[in-house]
């Protein structure tokens, strides 16, 4: 029987061709675009290290429930290049002291004395009057031995505190950040465990968390591939360097994957116990700017992110996590010349403060 058309059928049918052939229905106006996504607030600020922070590339890549985002800026930078953390380095020394505290291995009372005896001496300081816990909450007063060398001498740990036994200290119990307090650290690691800082953390940090392209490198000046290429501030490619420059105050190699997992395991209560971990962040001592190996920022949100930067000659680096490690982010820049401004806070408040409707 033929179909009897009705104004109704008409109608269903000309819809029907309209959605087959992807045009709009008769008086419906012309056919428009999808709407385009809107591109992240973080990835506006980090296209901002490169035109204004003078970072050839920058990089990020978050973590949270709602899953990861890698963005870049600039041109020489991927997802999976290795770099230099510089002190990023300090957290991953902060959490081997404190798990060393755990397993009552130290104390973080005792004297650096007690550790290694006479080490410390000399131009008004004192390794008997001094505490581990000076150390890790930057409070010691010892001087900054790259304050000599620039971070460009490759030095061992006895040179390195030998240098900044040469200048008086900071006033004790006051925050003065220094390198040399983590160098001393190491030290302490190797005569507590009988292992190098760089064996014990590889034991206990990144073996078990699967941080398959995170090292600490010792004297090995190249980074492991696949990498970018790294560049002072007056331009000049740094790429491969002495580590030793840093030692157990920066010597770290690793990735954005990489630190953002560490991160979130440490503050996630993986790595630590619960009294350890509330040390770690407790920055009294330091009179609220520094913990144990961690820096907070509170964002005008209200929002705290725990985490720290790190400075060596070519690379600049940002983590940040929010108390429990759900929600993660770490940024780079392929310079150590990255002028800050305000963009590292700014892209700190754009992914952690998102703005609600």
């Amino acid at each position: 029987m033929p179909l009897r058309r009705t104004p109704r059928t008409r109608t269903l049918l000309a819809v029907t061709v309209c959605l087959v052939l992807g045009l709009a229905p008769a008086g419906s106006g012309a056919p428009t675009a999808p709407a385009a996504s809107p591109v992240p607030a973080t990835d506006a600020v980090l296209r901002r290290l490169v035109s204004e922070g003078g970072a050839p590339a920058a990089a990020l890549l978050t973590r949270s429930g709602k899953g990861r985002h890698f963005a870049q800026a600039g041109h020489g930078i991927s997802r999976f290049d290795h770099f230099r953390a510089g002190s990023v380095t300090k957290t991953f020394i902060a959490t081997v002291v404190l798990q060393l505290a755990a397993e009552h291995r130290l104390s973080l009372s005792d004297t650096v004395e007690e550790h290694l005896p006479g080490l410390v001496r000399g131009a008004g300081n004192d390794g008997r009057l001094l505490t581990l816990r000076q150390l890790l909450t930057q409070t010691s007063g010892l001087a900054d031995f790259t304050a000599a060398t620039g971070g460009r001498i490759p030095l061992t740990p006895l040179q390195a505190v030998r240098i900044a036994l040469t200048r008086p200290p900071a006033a004790r119990g006051r925050f003065s950040y220094s390198n040399t307090n983590y160098v001393v650290l190491g030290m302490v690691i190797r005569q507590v465990t009988g292992r190098s800082y760089a064996a014990e953390a590889e034991r206990r940090i990144i073996a078990p968390l699967r941080l398959t392209s995170t090292s600490f490198p010792g004297a090995r000046t190249t980074l492991p591939a696949p990498h970018g290429r790294a560049f002072a501030a007056d331009g000049s490619d740094v790429t491969d360097i002495d580590p030793r420059v840093a030692g157990a105050a920066g010597e770290l190699v690793t990735t954005l994957a990489d630190l953002d997992r560490f991160y979130a395991a440490l503050l996630g209560g993986r790595l630590l116990p619960s009294r350890q971990l509330r040390e770690m962040r407790d920055t009294r001592a330091a009179q609220g700017v520094y913990g144990m190996g961690l820096y907070p920022v509170r964002l005008p949100c209200g929002t705290t992110v725990w985490g720290h930067n790190g400075r060596i000659l070519g690379s600049f680096v940002r983590t940040a996590a929010t108390a429990d490690g759900r929600h993660v982010l770490t940024f780079r820049v392929n310079t150590d010349g990255f002028t800050n401004s305000g963009l590292e806070r700014a892209l700190l408040t754009a992914e952690f403060c998102p703005r609600t409707s």
